[in-house]
């Protein structure tokens, strides 16, 4: 009888965790996914194009200026990437000498691992624009009784 008792409690302590677990995870994917939308520039364009609904004249001077805050955004993110790298760098030139090997090897350890998630974050992220392209190139195929109203294609244009 009491080790009926402990399994069963033990069993809805498992499940109310991965309950837990599960919730916990769609809600920092709801919170963060329309942060994404940032990083993106077919995302953006895309968000933008949603929220204005601008006509195809409008469109085409929009794209215009979308090109150009579109290159310079991504030349501030590389720039950001490359000096952040470059600190990181020198930040463990300098702390490396008062380090013990054995603390030195965990943070290589540490390092390795955060260059295989970003690895794995870039690859998914390819990914995934690769999937909201298509995603962008079938909703122009809906008609007025869509989700939305299609947005022009920049090549008809």
């Amino acid at each position: 009888m009491k080790a009926k008792s402990i399994i069963v409690i033990l069993l809805t302590l498992l499940i109310g965790f991965i309950l837990g677990m599960l919730t916990s995870a769609q809600i920092r994917y709801h919170r963060l996914n329309p942060m994404r939308i940032y990083f993106s520039e077919d995302r953006f364009r895309e968000g933008f194009y949603k929220a204005i609904q601008p006509d195809a004249r409008q469109k085409a001077k929009i794209d215009l200026v979308l090109d150009k805050y579109a290159k310079i955004n991504s030349g501030l993110q590389y720039n950001f990437r490359k000096e952040l790298e470059t600190n990181m760098k020198d930040f463990r030139r300098e702390v490396d000498s008062t380090l013990t090997k054995d603390q030195i090897n965990r943070l290589k350890d540490m390092d390795e691992r955060r260059q295989q998630m970003i690895r794995h974050n870039r690859n998914n992220r390819d990914d995934d624009t690769l999937d909201f392209k298509k995603e962008r190139r079938h909703s122009h195929d809906r008609g007025p009784d869509g989700d939305h109203p299609p947005i022009p294609n920049r090549d008809t244009l």
